[in-house]
């Protein structure tokens, strides 16, 4: 079937589609029907169907036969060592570590705290809390520690697992002072910690708390896998709140593995036995979604990668990592591919590695801009998927759907939407857009499986930051349009819209002209306040590494090919260079703290920085243009 016949009927008759794409997956006891909207708004999926997301993510391929495929690839060019594990291996290293866990009383229901770098058994532990039905909430590796209090305090968990340290270029992370601290800071307290030694740090253990991973597990019962229901949480990952206060988004286990399940194959194109790269982190939701879950459910070799796009050793540790592991797919955000080119601004280094087995890269969690997917092409010589979707959602909103029909690919649009999502663009009042028309885009309830259904422990502000503004939608936060064939075009944040001298304007619409210029290698615009206009656009230029033209005419160069492509209403004029941007460290930049230090408001640093030194080096390039006083 083609694309629109997909679509078509799922948007027909979701419970038939649905029921029939959750017999790729193994049940104990099988759903009566797909959509429970008894609660509606919050819609559940499969909720009376009985399941266990390890088994079907390990031991039913080893009851398949398929025990010596490999499960996971270890890569870390930061210890230059490559660990492989097979299924067979996976499934009793697993429950093994359950085992030691349901014999410290950790039971279906219970939540954990897994604290890890990306190291095997970062995956394992999660697989290990999903053997036993507990609820694991992965904080990313090295977070700080009054950061880790706020999600201890908030899930309450039984127990943390953690490792002693991260490897980052040049420096050894120290995580357990970090857990110590945030214990310390804490006003709920686990009964016990799990540390995994590395030999690049080994930790003080507490007597009493602390448990060793491998003298842990001595001597203990493997656990079999505990059927839990399709509606039972199966994690809770918190994603940065506007309020200061995480969001738990909650993700249901049997829509969960059903939509990703569907996802390999339709969406990536993917058959058992073949190698996925998901070069993220497992403390982010690509990373719970397809580096562990996906992957592995649908039987896959999965990648987990412990480097950077440069550095590690250099621009070319990508194109090696695909050569050694033959990898078919590879998923990555925008910003390392920006990395690589302004390391490698031709792409010199590809030549040095065999990319044959390369036959997609997909894109997501930051605008993917027409100049990077334009190189990526060029270079790598298969398509280029830009695809978008959030945490909340936990798998794509719109792509293009590699393994059902490989759709004509638009340069800065994500293509269509998936099935399941009815995806439409309002105005301020709830209307829709006719094509063409920048709004607020937002999804027609119900959403799809493996979506949130609400929030850990706040249904409330589930609701309000979601529900409320658009009635009978999903708010996505973001703006863009659709256009005459259906495909979608996210162009900002809502809160990156920026309103001058009452136009609306795209800040995405702004940095993909910049991103044209040759020499810049990476791109911000943002909205500065301003007494006439109310907003002006600021842009920051990061320039490709060996560029010969002078700053001050690169600026110069982006100011006139805005005014030539957007026209004098954009009003752009601002524009400094800098030598990288606040990011955070799943590569998404910063832009509400650029604008606070750029109108000299008091700000919080966000906690998901990668390196708030970046946030100096900001304030230190405005200053040199006259901001935040607004004169310059």
């Amino acid at each position: 079937m083609r694309y629109a016949e997909v679509q078509a009927r799922a948007k027909a008759d979701p419970d038939t589609f649905w029921m029939e794409a959750a017999e790729g997956i193994d049940w104990f006891t099988g759903p009566s029907k797909a959509l429970f909207d008894d609660h509606a708004p919050l819609y559940e999926w499969f909720a009376d169907g009985t399941l266990n997301t390890c088994w079907n993510a390990v031991d039913r391929h080893v009851a398949a036969g398929h025990g010596d495929r490999l499960a996971i690839i270890h890569d870390s060019p930061l210890t230059g060592t490559v660990h492989k594990i097979t299924y067979a291996e996976l499934q009793k290293r697993v429950a093994s570590l359950a085992g030691a866990l349901r014999a410290k009383g950790v039971e279906k229901g219970d939540r954990v705290i897994i604290y890890m770098p990306m190291v095997p058994e970062a995956l394992e532990a999660m697989l290990a809390c999903a053997r036993l039905g507990a609820v694991h909430s992965v904080v990313f590796g090295g977070f700080a520690a009054n950061e880790l209090a706020v999600r201890i305090d908030d899930c309450t968990p039984k127990c943390i697992i953690a490792a002693s340290c991260g490897i980052e270029p040049g420096r050894v992370v120290h995580y357990k002072p970090l857990l110590d601290g945030a214990l310390a800071l804490a006003k709920h307290q686990p009964e016990f910690c799990v540390i995994f030694q590395r030999e690049q740090e080994v930790a003080h253990l507490e007597e009493g708390r602390d448990h060793d991973w491998h003298a842990f597990q001595y001597g203990v019962e493997p656990a079999d896998c505990v059927p839990v229901a399709g509606n039972h949480p199966a994690y809770i990952l918190y994603t940065s709140g506007t309020t200061g206060q995480p969001k738990g988004v909650v993700r249901h286990t049997a829509g969960h593995l059903v939509a990703l399940n569907w996802s390999m194959r339709n969406l990536y194109d993917m058959n058992p036995g073949e190698v996925f790269w998901a070069a993220s982190d497992v403390g982010w939701v690509v990373g719970h979604s397809y580096i562990c879950y996906g992957p592995l459910t649908f039987g896959c070799t999965t990648i987990v990668f412990e480097g950077k796009p440069v550095g590690t050793p250099d621009a070319g540790t990508f194109w090696r990592v695909i050569q050694d592991h033959k990898v078919k797919c590879l998923f990555t955000a925008p910003t390392a591919f920006r990395a690589i080119k302004r390391d490698d601004p031709l792409g010199e280094l590809i030549a040095d590695y065999d990319l044959s087995s390369l036959e997609t890269l997909f894109l997501a969690g930051e605008r993917a801009d027409p100049d990077t997917i334009q190189w990526a092409m060029d270079r790598l010589g298969v398509p280029v998927i830009d695809h978008w979707w959030q945490t909340e959602t936990g798998w794509c909103i719109a792509g293009n759907p590699m393994g059902i029909e490989k759709l004509p690919v638009k340069i800065g649009s994500p293509s269509v939407p998936m099935p399941g999502y009815d995806v439409q663009v309002l105005d301020e009042g709830g209307h829709p857009l006719p094509p063409g028309t920048l709004g607020a885009i937002a999804v027609k309830l119900p959403l799809p499986p493996g979506t949130l259904p609400t929030l850990w422990n706040a249904e409330e502000r589930f609701h309000k930051a979601y529900l409320t503004h658009f009635p009978g939608y999903y708010e996505t936060g973001d703006a863009g349009l659709i256009d005459e064939d259906g495909y979608l075009y996210i162009m900002a944040r809502t809160d990156d819209v920026i309103n001058v001298a009452g136009h609306r304007l795209s800040t995405g619409g702004m940095e993909e002209v910049l991103a044209s210029h040759p020499d810049v290698a990476e791109c911000a615009v943002i909205g500065v306040s301003d007494s006439l206009k109310g907003q002006l656009p600021m842009g920051f230029l990061c320039l490709n590494k060996g560029a010969q033209t002078p700053p001050e005419q690169v600026v110069k160069d982006c100011v006139k090919l805005v005014r030539d492509r957007i026209g004098p209403v954009a009003a752009f004029k601002l524009a400094v260079v800098v030598d990288r941007l606040p990011k955070t460290r799943s590569g998404k930049i910063l832009r509400a703290t650029m604008v606070k230090i750029a109108d000299g408001a008091e700000f919080k640093t966000p906690a998901t920085i990668d390196d708030p030194a970046i946030l100096d080096e900001i304030r230190a390039a405005l200053s040199r243009i006259g901001y935040p006083s607004g004169q310059i």
